[in-house]
Protein backbone atom coordinates (compact mmCIF):
# COMPACT_ATOMS: atom_id res chain seq x y z
CA UNK A 1 0.00 0.00 0.00
CA UNK A 2 1.34 3.26 -1.39
CA UNK A 3 1.77 6.08 1.80
CA UNK A 4 -0.53 8.33 -0.89
CA UNK A 5 -3.40 5.92 -0.56
CA UNK A 6 -3.76 6.84 3.02
CA UNK A 7 -5.56 10.09 4.37
CA UNK A 8 -2.55 11.03 6.79
CA UNK A 9 0.67 9.80 7.63
CA UNK A 10 1.41 7.66 10.33
CA UNK A 11 3.48 9.57 13.25
CA UNK A 12 7.57 8.74 13.56
CA UNK A 13 8.57 6.22 15.81
CA UNK A 14 11.47 7.90 17.46
CA UNK A 15 11.90 4.98 19.62
CA UNK A 16 12.32 2.88 17.01
CA UNK A 17 9.75 0.43 18.87
CA UNK A 18 7.71 -0.80 16.41
CA UNK A 19 8.04 -0.95 12.63
CA UNK A 20 4.48 -0.82 10.29
CA UNK A 21 3.21 -2.83 7.39
CA UNK A 22 0.06 -2.75 5.36
CA UNK A 23 -1.00 -5.98 3.99
CA UNK A 24 -3.90 -4.59 2.70
CA UNK A 25 -5.36 -1.14 2.35
CA UNK A 26 -7.33 -1.65 5.41
CA UNK A 27 -4.78 -3.29 7.67
CA UNK A 28 -1.98 -2.46 9.93
CA UNK A 29 0.18 -4.32 11.05
CA UNK A 30 2.70 -3.23 14.09
CA UNK A 31 5.89 -5.07 14.54
CA UNK A 32 7.53 -4.47 17.82
CA UNK A 33 11.53 -4.65 16.55
CA UNK A 34 13.91 -4.88 19.76
CA UNK A 35 14.56 -8.91 18.87
CA UNK A 36 18.33 -8.15 20.76
CA UNK A 37 16.49 -6.69 23.48
CA UNK A 38 13.58 -9.51 23.15
CA UNK A 39 11.35 -6.92 21.80
CA UNK A 40 10.91 -5.05 25.52
CA UNK A 41 9.47 -1.46 25.50
CA UNK A 42 11.40 1.51 26.26
CA UNK A 43 10.54 4.08 28.33
CA UNK A 44 9.96 6.74 24.98
CA UNK A 45 8.16 3.04 23.01
CA UNK A 46 4.74 3.47 25.41
CA UNK A 47 4.30 7.00 23.63
CA UNK A 48 5.37 6.42 20.49
CA UNK A 49 2.72 3.16 20.59
CA UNK A 50 0.07 5.53 21.90
CA UNK A 51 0.29 7.84 19.35
CA UNK A 52 0.41 5.83 17.03
CA UNK A 53 -3.39 3.71 18.05
CA UNK A 54 -4.19 7.17 18.47
CA UNK A 55 -3.65 7.91 14.39
CA UNK A 56 -5.02 4.39 13.65
CA UNK A 57 -8.56 5.48 15.49
CA UNK A 58 -8.53 8.63 13.35
CA UNK A 59 -6.86 7.43 9.44
CA UNK A 60 -10.04 6.64 7.90
CA UNK A 61 -9.31 4.37 5.58
CA UNK A 62 -8.08 1.62 8.58
CA UNK A 63 -10.13 -1.11 10.08
CA UNK A 64 -8.28 -3.67 11.97
CA UNK A 65 -5.21 -3.27 13.28
CA UNK A 66 -2.49 -6.55 14.13
CA UNK A 67 0.09 -6.57 16.97
CA UNK A 68 2.94 -8.97 16.99
CA UNK A 69 6.82 -9.78 17.81
CA UNK A 70 9.99 -9.55 15.62
CA UNK A 71 11.76 -12.90 15.78
CA UNK A 72 10.70 -15.72 17.78
CA UNK A 73 9.71 -13.74 21.23
CA UNK A 74 6.57 -11.15 21.28
CA UNK A 75 7.74 -9.36 24.21
CA UNK A 76 9.38 -9.34 27.26
CA UNK A 77 7.61 -6.57 28.46
CA UNK A 78 9.66 -3.32 30.25
CA UNK A 79 13.05 -3.06 29.45
CA UNK A 80 14.35 -3.56 32.92
CA UNK A 81 17.51 -2.13 32.57
CA UNK A 82 16.55 1.70 31.34
CA UNK A 83 13.73 1.10 33.92
CA UNK A 84 16.43 0.29 36.68
CA UNK A 85 18.31 3.45 35.48
CA UNK A 86 15.50 5.72 35.71
CA UNK A 87 14.61 4.30 39.04
CA UNK A 88 18.64 5.32 40.16
CA UNK A 89 18.17 8.47 38.91
CA UNK A 90 14.84 9.45 40.52
CA UNK A 91 12.73 9.45 37.24
CA UNK A 92 9.15 8.22 37.72
CA UNK A 93 8.62 5.91 34.98
CA UNK A 94 5.09 6.93 33.65
CA UNK A 95 3.02 5.50 31.22
CA UNK A 96 0.37 7.69 28.61
CA UNK A 97 -3.49 7.06 29.54
CA UNK A 98 -3.77 4.09 27.06
CA UNK A 99 -0.88 2.74 29.29
CA UNK A 100 1.59 -0.40 28.78
CA UNK A 101 2.75 -0.16 25.13
CA UNK A 102 -0.28 2.18 24.20
CA UNK A 103 -2.36 -0.89 24.60
CA UNK A 104 -3.02 -2.15 27.96
CA UNK A 105 -5.54 0.86 28.88
CA UNK A 106 -6.35 1.58 25.34
CA UNK A 107 -9.95 2.55 24.88
CA UNK A 108 -10.45 3.02 21.03
CA UNK A 109 -12.74 2.95 18.24
CA UNK A 110 -11.23 0.15 16.12
CA UNK A 111 -10.50 -3.67 17.22
CA UNK A 112 -6.53 -5.04 17.67
CA UNK A 113 -5.46 -8.34 17.52
CA UNK A 114 -2.56 -9.49 18.96
CA UNK A 115 -0.47 -12.02 17.45
CA UNK A 116 1.75 -13.88 20.05
CA UNK A 117 4.81 -15.18 18.12
CA UNK A 118 6.43 -16.49 21.57
CA UNK A 119 7.39 -15.39 24.93
CA UNK A 120 4.68 -12.95 26.20
CA UNK A 121 5.39 -11.39 29.66
CA UNK A 122 4.60 -8.27 31.70
CA UNK A 123 3.68 -5.63 30.43
CA UNK A 124 3.29 -7.42 27.00
CA UNK A 125 1.22 -9.62 29.08
CA UNK A 126 -1.25 -6.72 29.72
CA UNK A 127 -1.32 -5.61 26.19
CA UNK A 128 -2.56 -8.88 25.55
CA UNK A 129 -5.21 -8.98 27.77
CA UNK A 130 -6.72 -5.49 26.84
CA UNK A 131 -6.45 -6.50 22.99
CA UNK A 132 -9.45 -7.14 21.01
CA UNK A 133 -8.86 -11.09 19.74
CA UNK A 134 -5.66 -12.79 20.77
CA UNK A 135 -3.87 -15.10 18.47
CA UNK A 136 -0.82 -17.35 19.71
CA UNK A 137 1.58 -19.50 18.27
CA UNK A 138 1.66 -23.12 20.09
CA UNK A 139 4.81 -22.77 21.62
CA UNK A 140 3.67 -19.00 23.09
CA UNK A 141 4.12 -18.66 27.07
CA UNK A 142 2.90 -16.05 28.72
CA UNK A 143 3.53 -14.40 32.58
CA UNK A 144 3.30 -12.25 35.20
CA UNK A 145 6.64 -12.30 36.86
CA UNK A 146 6.77 -8.99 38.03
CA UNK A 147 6.67 -10.42 41.41
CA UNK A 148 9.83 -11.64 40.89
CA UNK A 149 11.16 -8.45 40.32
CA UNK A 150 9.94 -6.84 43.39
CA UNK A 151 7.46 -5.40 41.26
CA UNK A 152 3.71 -5.72 40.20
CA UNK A 153 1.78 -5.12 37.22
CA UNK A 154 0.32 -1.91 37.16
CA UNK A 155 -0.61 -1.43 33.88
CA UNK A 156 -4.31 -2.54 34.00
CA UNK A 157 -3.98 -6.64 34.57
CA UNK A 158 -4.36 -7.00 37.65
CA UNK A 159 -8.22 -6.11 38.01
CA UNK A 160 -8.70 -7.19 34.42
CA UNK A 161 -7.45 -11.09 34.63
CA UNK A 162 -9.85 -12.17 37.05
CA UNK A 163 -12.65 -11.14 34.98
CA UNK A 164 -11.06 -13.16 32.02
CA UNK A 165 -9.99 -15.90 33.96
CA UNK A 166 -11.21 -16.40 37.53
CA UNK A 167 -9.85 -15.14 40.74
CA UNK A 168 -8.19 -18.21 41.47
CA UNK A 169 -6.52 -18.69 38.21
CA UNK A 170 -5.40 -15.08 38.20
CA UNK A 171 -3.83 -14.85 41.58
CA UNK A 172 -2.17 -17.80 40.95
CA UNK A 173 -0.66 -16.18 38.12
CA UNK A 174 0.22 -13.04 39.96
CA UNK A 175 1.97 -14.00 42.86
CA UNK A 176 3.61 -17.05 41.16
CA UNK A 177 5.04 -15.29 38.62
CA UNK A 178 4.64 -18.68 36.76
CA UNK A 179 4.73 -19.42 33.07
CA UNK A 180 1.72 -20.78 31.08
CA UNK A 181 1.09 -22.25 27.87
CA UNK A 182 -1.18 -20.97 24.91
CA UNK A 183 -3.46 -24.18 24.93
CA UNK A 184 -3.83 -23.51 28.64
CA UNK A 185 -3.95 -19.90 28.04
CA UNK A 186 -7.10 -20.96 25.31
CA UNK A 187 -8.51 -22.90 28.07
CA UNK A 188 -8.49 -19.93 30.23
CA UNK A 189 -10.12 -17.94 27.76
CA UNK A 190 -7.42 -15.21 27.25
CA UNK A 191 -6.35 -16.54 23.10
CA UNK A 192 -9.16 -17.42 20.74
CA UNK A 193 -7.15 -19.05 18.48
CA UNK A 194 -3.72 -22.04 18.54
CA UNK A 195 -2.06 -22.13 15.93
CA UNK A 196 -0.07 -25.47 15.51
CA UNK A 197 3.75 -24.80 15.02
CA UNK A 198 5.16 -24.47 11.73
CA UNK A 199 1.84 -22.55 10.57
CA UNK A 200 2.00 -19.09 9.56
CA UNK A 201 0.70 -16.97 12.83
CA UNK A 202 0.99 -13.75 10.94
CA UNK A 203 -0.99 -15.26 8.01
CA UNK A 204 -3.62 -16.22 10.43
CA UNK A 205 -4.06 -12.85 11.60
CA UNK A 206 -4.12 -10.76 8.76
CA UNK A 207 -7.03 -13.62 7.40
CA UNK A 208 -9.19 -12.55 10.55
CA UNK A 209 -8.06 -8.55 10.13
CA UNK A 210 -9.61 -9.51 6.53
CA UNK A 211 -12.69 -11.35 8.21
CA UNK A 212 -13.50 -8.49 10.24
CA UNK A 213 -12.55 -5.63 7.64
CA UNK A 214 -14.95 -6.83 5.09
CA UNK A 215 -17.79 -4.88 7.60
CA UNK A 216 -19.20 -2.31 7.91
CA UNK A 217 -17.16 0.25 9.35
CA UNK A 218 -19.75 1.87 11.19
CA UNK A 219 -20.95 -1.58 12.60
CA UNK A 220 -17.46 -2.67 13.62
CA UNK A 221 -16.97 0.72 15.68
CA UNK A 222 -20.40 0.42 17.30
CA UNK A 223 -19.93 -3.44 18.41
CA UNK A 224 -16.57 -3.14 19.62
CA UNK A 225 -17.97 -0.08 21.89
CA UNK A 226 -20.71 -1.83 23.31
CA UNK A 227 -18.73 -4.89 24.22
CA UNK A 228 -16.63 -2.46 26.06
CA UNK A 229 -19.13 -0.24 27.45
CA UNK A 230 -21.30 -3.62 29.22
CA UNK A 231 -17.21 -4.65 30.33
CA UNK A 232 -16.84 -1.24 31.88
CA UNK A 233 -19.66 -0.03 32.69
CA UNK A 234 -20.31 -3.00 35.07
CA UNK A 235 -23.35 -3.87 34.02
CA UNK A 236 -25.42 -4.98 30.35
CA UNK A 237 -28.75 -2.41 30.57
CA UNK A 238 -26.30 -0.02 31.73
CA UNK A 239 -24.08 -0.60 29.04
CA UNK A 240 -26.71 -1.11 26.18
CA UNK A 241 -28.17 2.69 27.87
CA UNK A 242 -25.14 4.58 27.29
CA UNK A 243 -24.46 2.91 23.85
CA UNK A 244 -27.47 3.88 22.50
CA UNK A 245 -27.21 7.20 23.76
CA UNK A 246 -24.08 7.53 23.00
CA UNK A 247 -23.81 5.79 19.21
CA UNK A 248 -27.48 5.07 18.80
CA UNK A 249 -28.27 7.96 16.38
CA UNK A 250 -24.63 8.31 15.07
CA UNK A 251 -25.08 4.76 13.77
CA UNK A 252 -29.15 5.29 12.10
CA UNK A 253 -27.74 8.53 10.26
CA UNK A 254 -24.93 6.96 8.90
CA UNK A 255 -24.68 6.16 4.85
CA UNK A 256 -23.01 2.55 5.59
CA UNK A 257 -26.05 1.34 7.74
CA UNK A 258 -28.40 2.46 4.55
CA UNK A 259 -25.93 0.69 1.93
CA UNK A 260 -25.93 -2.55 3.96
CA UNK A 261 -29.62 -3.26 4.07
CA UNK A 262 -30.01 -2.02 0.40
CA UNK A 263 -27.26 -4.36 -0.74
CA UNK A 264 -28.73 -7.30 1.57
CA UNK A 265 -32.24 -6.51 -0.28
CA UNK A 266 -30.51 -6.46 -3.94
CA UNK A 267 -28.68 -9.55 -3.12
CA UNK A 268 -24.98 -8.12 -3.82
CA UNK A 269 -21.74 -7.39 -1.55
CA UNK A 270 -22.04 -3.94 -0.03
CA UNK A 271 -19.97 -1.16 -0.39
CA UNK A 272 -18.62 0.12 2.47
CA UNK A 273 -17.77 4.05 3.27
CA UNK A 274 -14.75 4.63 5.64
CA UNK A 275 -15.45 6.49 8.25
CA UNK A 276 -13.74 9.55 7.24
CA UNK A 277 -16.31 12.70 8.13
CA UNK A 278 -18.26 10.87 11.08
CA UNK A 279 -15.59 10.40 13.35
CA UNK A 280 -16.49 13.62 14.93
CA UNK A 281 -20.09 12.72 15.48
CA UNK A 282 -19.06 9.41 17.54
CA UNK A 283 -19.02 10.36 21.49
CA UNK A 284 -16.10 7.98 21.96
Amino acid sequence: MSPTSRATSPPAITSKIATLTFPSPQILVITLSRPKSLNSVPHAGHWDLHRLYTWYDSEPTLRCAILTGAGRVFSAGADLKEWLALSRSGERHSLPPSGFGGLSRRTGLKPVICAVNGLCLGGAFEMVLNADLVIAIESATFGLPEVKRGVAAIAGALPRLPRVVGRQRAMEMALTGRMVPAMEMKEWGVVNVVVPEGNDLLARAIALAEEISGNSPDGIVVSKAGIEKGWSRGGVEEGSNVLLAELGEWLESGENIKEGLKAFIEKRAPVWQNLRGILDKAKL
